[in-house]
């Protein structure tokens, strides 16, 4: 029932915690061992913190990783993966022969943490600092989704965010980012445990990092304690104190030991990152009392964890009952809580989309925004906010549903303000599409994607729904000049699998690039828009806009005569395009222009289709687009002409700017004529 005290965790006895610390001690050791490969010494340093939080602590689903209320642990120092695929044994996600198979190819333990890869690992892990931004990015969503669902005497969602760091996690900028801004918002539920063991891969971490990192994160407005890392009772109050806190996120030091229990190595950074040796091992059992056989779990032990598996399972029954009264009482609001957290859109959602009239000169930016807020209204999940940029980007949702913000300890919004913070804001929306409940969007001028290139990366490598929203996408931003004019950025994200890059021509194309973003579920979706305006398309004249949704298309066909020359374009470059056709053809040429917006779309469809708008005959090929030729040489073919940049832009009026790169009518027919076509 609602009214019913929650189930609480038995701890076990100090002398099964010390053991069941070093049996995760020595599952970690024999495996880096026995794969010759990995990272022994944090988990060797941390395995009291892991014995504590399984033992006392997580609330989890055995039989389901993705229940929606689970505690959340992520591995931000996923060097350590040793360590977490050891819990997720004793949790029943893996087997004993998982954790021999460490490292090896198609194993479910990967070198690093891997989403989807391997069950009950919350984020992929492996540069450092980044599983901690994205679980204060699963804090938030827990709050968010928190506050627009529960009601009284239904917290149907009240969830913890643990994550473990090591030092490179806090030497990383990015955490930095991060902490701000959890401290900001008042992350209660984000309890971040640093194992501090004070060794580098290069020896002592005084050689580079001497900061004061509790007082750091004291004046970011975390609640700090300071605990001896090995101490299982120390840990379990520190813990608990910290979920007791619940106006501030939590940061427990956790002073420990690396390598701890190998008696020639342990405090060094030779445990680090390869494997201790067979007499090292030899040795550190010997002295713990251990038994010397590979891969050694006590009887006491396993009997412990299938009481545990049990246990997790009644916390679980619990919450089903809760949710059970919950949906009785508020169904509409349960069946949708169901359908957010399932990923499954509205009904009827695409309905809400706008029209745009041909003829209006709008920027894409502008449109963008006016098709978000109209998908908005249909789509609550749809949150996000932008780099201190909305007004500029245009990203910010205006619906009335909520109120305007997410605010400190006030988690009711749609949008979010990340401050002047990229690469906390890319991870954090990783970390809000991980948590589930949200699609979730981030904003800033395509240029700064520089700063969140591993973010776009590893939202690809998880195959997450993150929407990343580029403007002001070309030397078209005119007078703020190279340092705010992207040459490489598109072509750099068209490099990175699984992504998908939009970029539309006009705002009725924004409309299917918005579309087409929503309804992808298997990876991140980038959105290329304009700073400045663009003609709304007549598409009486040209091919409908809707058939955007294959990536590139015929956009006007020969003009009556036979084509000899196939023209493709993105994005603003379309309308020069155009422009260049009808030029061509008053030379009694024929041409047919492609509209280009997405290229990994168009990759995705037949073979028939593919030939059909790129035919075989038609050799004669040009393609413009406002930054580098890369990922265009296989359209290009050997005879074809690339209309692009090869240097960084120039500061100055839009239109001079374009004029000095080439992007005009005369300087293209000049370039087509020396080609001797």
């Amino acid at each position: 029932m609602p009214d019913s005290p929650p189930l609480t965790l038995q701890p076990p006895s100090a002398e099964l915690s010390a053991k069941i610390a070093n049996t995760i001690r020595f599952l970690a050791a024999d495996g880096v061992q026995k794969a010759n490969s990995g990272h022994p010494g944090l988990p060797m340093g941390s395995s009291e913190i892991a014995t504590v939080l399984m033992t006392r602590f997580l609330r989890i689903d055995p039989k389901d990783d993705k229940w929606l209320n689970r505690d959340r642990f992520v591995l931000s120092a996923g060097h350590a993966s040793m360590l977490l695929y050891s819990m997720l044994y004793f949790q029943g996600f893996l087997t004993l022969d998982d954790l021999k198979n460490f490292r090896q190819l198609g194993s479910r333990t990967p070198g690093h943490p891997e989403y989807g890869d391997t069950p009950g690992v919350e984020a992929t892990t492996g540069p450092l600092g980044a599983g901690f931004a994205m679980a204060a990015g699963m804090a938030l969503g827990e709050r968010m989704l928190a506050e627009m669902y529960n009601t009284p005497k239904f917290d149907v969602v009240d969830h913890y965010v643990y994550v473990l760091m090591g030092d490179g996690c806090h030497m990383e900028g990015v955490t930095n980012e991060a902490a701000s801004l959890a401290g900001h918002l008042k992350l209660g539920r984000l309890i971040a445990i640093y194992d501090d063991n004070e060794i580098s891969i290069e020896g002592d971490t005084g050689l580079a990092f001497t900061e004061n990192v509790n007082q750091r994160y004291e004046a970011l407005g975390w609640h700090v304690q300071d605990i001896d890392g090995h101490d299982c009772e120390a840990i379990a109050r520190a813990i608990g104190n910290a979920q007791a806190e619940t106006s501030r996120p939590s940061l427990i030091v956790a002073h420990t030991t690396i390598g701890k229990g190998a008696p020639h190595k342990q405090g060094t950074h030779g445990v680090h990152g390869e494997p201790l040796g067979a007499d090292e091992i030899a040795a550190a059992k010997a002295a713990m009392g251990w038994p010397s056989e590979d891969f050694h779990v006590p009887q006491e032990v396993r009997d412990y964890f299938d009481v545990r598996r049990g246990e997790w399972m009644a916390i679980r029954n619990e919450w089903n009952d809760l949710f059970a009264a919950y949906e009785k009482k508020h169904r509409s609001t349960a069946r949708d809580l169901l359908r957010v957290v399932s990923g499954e859109l509205p009904k009827q959602w695409k309905k809400a989309c706008p029209e745009f009239a041909a003829g209006k000169a709008i920027a894409t930016r502008v449109s963008g925004g006016e098709i978000m807020n109209r998908f908005g209204e249909a789509i609550p999940e749809l949150v996000g906010g932008s780099a201190d940029l909305a007004p500029s980007t245009k990203t910010e949702i205006k619906t009335g549903q909520y109120p305007d913000y997410v605010a400190p300890g006030a988690f009711l919004g749609r949008n979010i303000h990340y401050g002047v913070r990229e690469h906390a804001m890319g991870w954090m929306t990783d970390g809000l599409a991980l948590h589930g409940g949200f699609i979730p969007y981030c904003a800033t001028f395509m240029v700064f994607h520089d700063y969140m290139r591993p973010t776009v990366r590893l939202a690809a490598l998880m195959r997450r729904r993150a929407i990343f929203v580029y403007t002001h996408d070309s030397i078209y931003v005119g007078e703020d000049g190279p340092t705010h004019q992207p040459i490489e950025q598109l072509a750099s994200l068209r490099l990175t699998p699984r992504v998908q890059v939009w970029r539309p021509c006009d705002a009725n194309e924004a409309i299917y690039a918005w579309q087409s973003a929503i309804e992808r579920k298997d990876g991140p979706t980038c959105l290329a828009m304009t700073r400045q305006n663009l003609m709304t398309l007549d598409r009486g004249k040209y091919a409908p806009a809707r058939d955007a949704l294959k990536g590139m298309y015929v956009l006007d066909s020969e003009g009556g005569k036979s084509a000899e020359i196939l023209v493709i374009a993105t994005g603003s470059e379309v309308h020069l395009a155009l422009a260049v056709a009808d030029a061509l053809r008053e030379q009694g040429r024929g041409v047919r222009v492609v509209s280009a917006p997405c290229l990994e779309v168009f990759k995705r469809q037949a073979d028939g289709y593919r030939k059909k708008v790129f035919p075989k005959r038609l050799k004669k090929r040009l393609v413009m687009e406002a930054g580098v030729v890369q990922g265009w040489e296989g359209i290009l073919g050997e005879s074809g002409i690339f209309i692009g940049m090869e240097d960084f832009g120039h500061s100055g009026p839009a239109s001079m700017v374009a004029e000095r790169c080439g992007f005009t009518v005369p300087a293209i027919l000049g370039k087509i004529s020396l080609a001797g076509w």
